[in-house]
């Protein structure tokens, strides 16, 4: 079923010259083909069109071009192919149209879940007008709550044929059953506050997009004063805040809508599963509010700033992290993914600016301290946050395997990108595009390289510097985009970790040169 209408009007010339606009003679061609031509013309002039546009840079923000596209997807068999190509490709992905479009093309086809994963990942990336993009999923959500979205009796699983349990953990339906289940328990947590009345304090939370800073929010006899905004993605901002006006007393505060418990559920298990030695790597909730319209978690505030700026902090003159300082990182989200997994715990989204920094309020001391990890070496770090997607793994059975698209560009798992099961994939996958973005300014692109037993590994297309750790490196790329199901997860984790300590150990001036880096960097962020 087409999205796009296929009549001769549908694409709008312009008074232009095809010199200058070469597009044009081929919108031309196609409207003409719509109306004379055969199947096989008009499916071989959008291939060639696309071919030849694809590049060029004229045409990445060019509405036409994605009409163009949209003719194509709709006349695919494999339409999903081809929207990873225009994601590949950038087509128009600041311009809320990819988003609606795809999302209505995936409604007409009954994908109603992948179609509400579109519509989150447009609002994610703020694509333009936003308006119009949250005005489009709302109608959508009013369209399709009786089936799937809202009060949904979905199952959690699916059998297939060969009898193993395939779960979709973010879906929607997934999520509110489990926490049905488990709501005695929820209750009973520490800091859980719940209303099934609509938020009704004296400032209205949907004016605290436009203006908040200074404005106070009284809820559950704490006084929240609104000192700036410290991120927003497509259902929630995030704020920093004094707590009964002390500017000691600083939290973050998660306002969402609708209402999201999920991730304070999430805080939670971390705080029962994850060793206390480890607990300050993956931030901490206090308390959470939750209305029937919104939810507002009271998390700690970390003001350091994430890796995602200390990577950003490079990419302004051009050159990649020091080497030292990468190790160093992959060292810490190393040490986390292993702590995480071995507690049966997955995080799903974990990217630069899901990883806070810490630093050490004291002097960094010797290796010793530093490969044991003691000392004022634990105090500095990393602390991964934005629980939203988290996954508990013991909440399913034993052989269940994972199925769902993070929809998140760039950071899809090799399993996603094959729709096959995934378990840890989707958290390693994510380190190794960090790793790839400390070394080589970019996000990571892969590729299948023969392997000596006749078979193919997956590998980063871009090669490493001769002058890096290159087999240090190629071990890691080599063991977690290529992991066997039989393999030890834990093990390879901290085999890994390991090797890059070893490395970082095996003379003094490393460690006094990452030292240096540390600070240096920390007065560069902590300045901006």
């Amino acid at each position: 079923m087409a999205v796009i209408s296929q009549n001769p009007g549908y694409i709008s010339t312009t008074t232009s010259s095809a010199a200058a606009d070469p597009l044009l003679s081929w919108l031309w061609s196609i409207e003409k083909a719509l109306i004379h031509g055969t199947t096989l013309d008009f499916d071989e002039l959008l291939s060639n069109c696309i071919k030849s546009f694809s590049n060029d840079p004229r045409y990445k923000n060019d509405v036409r071009f994605l009409k163009i596209w949209f003719l194509h997807m709709d006349r695919s068999s494999d339409y999903e192919s081809v929207f990873r190509e225009m994601e590949k490709n950038k087509i128009c992905s600041s311009n809320c149209s990819l988003y609606e479009w795809y999302a209505l093309f995936l409604e007409a086809k009954g994908k109603l879940i992948d179609a509400y994963f579109i519509y989150h990942l447009g609002i994610s990336r703020n694509a333009e007008p936003i308006g119009r993009l949250k005005k489009a999923q709302v109608l959508f959500l009013e369209r399709v709550s009786d089936i799937v979205m809202i009060g949904s009796v979905q199952k959690v699983d699916v059998l297939l044929e060969n009898g193993g349990t395939y779960i979709n953990p973010w879906l929607v339906s997934t999520t509110k059953k489990l926490l049905q289940e488990m709501n005695d328990q929820i209750l009973k947590y520490e800091g859980y506050y719940a209303s099934n009345k609509p938020y009704k304090g004296k400032v209205a939370l949907s004016t605290l997009q436009k203006s908040a800073r200074n404005k106070t929010i009284e809820i559950g006899g704490y006084k929240y004063q609104i000192k700036g905004c410290a991120g927003q993605g497509g259902f929630a901002q995030v704020f920093k805040a004094h707590v009964d006006g002390n500017p000691d007393d600083v939290v973050a505060l998660k306002i969402q809508k609708p209402a999201f418990p999920w991730e304070f559920y999430m805080y939670r298990l971390l705080d029962m599963r994850i060793p206390e030695s480890e607990r300050m790597n993956f931030g901490f909730a206090h308390r959470v509010h939750l209305y029937s319209d919104y939810s507002i978690l009271v998390s700690d505030y970390l003001a350091h700033g994430t890796l995602q700026d200390a990577i950003n902090s490079n990419l302004v003159t051009n050159v990649a992290m020091e080497e030292e300082l990468s190790i160093y990182y992959t060292i810490k989200m190393l040490r986390i993914l292993e702590t995480l997994h071995d507690a049966a715990i997955i995080h799903g989204d974990f990217k630069p600016d899901n990883l806070m920094i810490r630093y050490s309020r004291d002097l960094l001391e010797d290796k010793d301290s530093f490969y044991e990890c003691s000392g004022p070496w634990k105090e500095q770090g990393l602390c991964l946050v934005d629980w939203g997607r988290g996954i508990d793994l013991r909440l399913f059975p034993d052989d269940a395997k994972l199925l769902g698209d993070c929809r998140t560009s760039g950071f899809r798992c090799i399993e996603m990108q094959e729709n096959k099961p995934w378990t840890f994939q989707v958290d390693t996958y994510g380190l190794c595009v960090i790793v790839h973005m400390m070394l080589h300014k970019t996000y990571m692109e892969i590729e299948k390289r023969p392997s000596p037993d006749g078979g193919y590994v997956y590998q980063p297309k871009t090669h490493l510097k001769r002058y890096m750790q290159v087999e240090l490196w190629k071990n890691l790329f080599m063991k977690l985009l290529n992991t066997s199901p039989t393999e030890d997860h834990k093990s390879l984790l901290r085999n890994l970790r390991h090797s890059f300590q070893d490395y970082m150990c095996s003379n003094p001036q490393l460690i006094k040169k990452l030292k240096q880096l540390l600070v240096k960097q920390k007065n560069s962020l902590c300045s901006a």
